[in-house]
């Protein structure tokens, strides 16, 4: 089966910096993805390459099998875009704002999706609204509703919910993981590494305009990161032994272990050496550990 979207050894370089240094990446149709990395890295100039904004140096991108560059209007018609930036039109209310994008993608009589969607993001209080008397997370519910409002098969949420409070990010995942399980394609950056965590089953991590890390989130975390037994002593020394494995911040001792039957020998060496403990608890392995680990892998050592 054609994979959503295809990028083939793209390059592209602003003056002297490198931005995407020939990314190779494939999503399949129906696939919530992550692409992750620290400012700078790529992400927001593969995105906009993919939506025709920038024309890359070399390489070729195809969403739903069409070229971004050889077949524009139809590969654009396959992809909703959510940008990090609030851009909106001051003069229109929420409603006409979501005709006029209509419009642009020739769609006539879209009042029934236009309704479900503001449905869907809490926007019918405000539909007849003007754009510029809204606050910033209303403003990005728009821009949410805006990259829906053509029913594209592959949707990319570029920091959807940068700035946005509890209720926005309820209401936002609640209809995104419906329309991933109805076979939406959904690509997501964000720097919430716990949201990437939770939603995406796959994802990709860029570094200086290439991919580091590209696995299932399950295989990442168990590649890059693990359990560890936390702990504060109230009285006595770790033995040298247990010293050796462990990492110590502000007085939290940390001991990483791979299976679970670990903890009791973990404890009973504590027992043994006198230690008294003060607060105790077992840590899962996390996205943020790998993120560091990737980024940084001298540093994570």
């Amino acid at each position: 089966m054609i994979p959503a979207i295809r990028v083939s050894g793209v390059s592209k370089r602003f003056g002297p910096t490198l931005a995407l240094d020939d990314v190779n990446l494939e999503i399949p149709r129906g696939e919530f993805f992550g692409l992750l990395g620290p400012n700078g890295a790529g992400k927001t100039t593969l995105i906009s390459a993919l939506a025709g904004l920038v024309r890359p140096d070399a390489g070729r991108l195809e969403v739903m099998g069409f070229g971004v560059h050889t077949d524009y209007r139809q590969a654009r018609r396959q992809l909703g875009v959510v940008p990090q930036e609030l851009v909106f039109d001051p003069f229109f209310s929420v409603r006409e704002t979501l005709r006029i994008q209509s419009g642009y993608f020739g769609i006539r009589d879209n009042e029934a999706w236009i309704d479900e969607i503001l449905e869907n993001l809490d926007l019918m209080p405000k539909a007849d609204a003007n754009m510029r008397t809204l606050s910033g997370g209303m403003k990005r519910r728009v821009l949410v509703a805006q990259a829906l409002v053509h029913r594209p098969p592959v949707i990319v949420l570029d920091e959807p919910t940068a700035g946005v409070d509890v209720e926005l990010r309820q209401t936002l995942w609640r209809f995104i993981r419906r329309l991933n399980a109805d076979g939406h394609t959904i690509v997501l950056t964000t720097h919430y590494l716990e949201e990437a965590e939770s939603f995406c089953t796959r994802i990709a991590m860029l570094k200086q305009g290439r991919i580091v890390a590209l696995d299932s989130t399950r295989n990442l975390l168990r590649r890059f990161s693990a359990h560890a037994l936390r702990f504060r002593l109230a009285r006595g020394v770790l033995p040298a032994g247990l010293a050796e494995r462990a990492n110590e911040e502000a007085g939290l001792w940390s001991v990483e272990f791979d299976r679970f039957d670990e903890v009791e020998t973990l404890l009973a060496v504590l027992r043994d050496a006198g230690c008294i403990l003060e607060d105790l608890e077992i840590g899962k392995p996390d996205l943020e550990e790998v993120f560091v680990r990737v980024m940084n892998p001298a540093e994570a050592l």
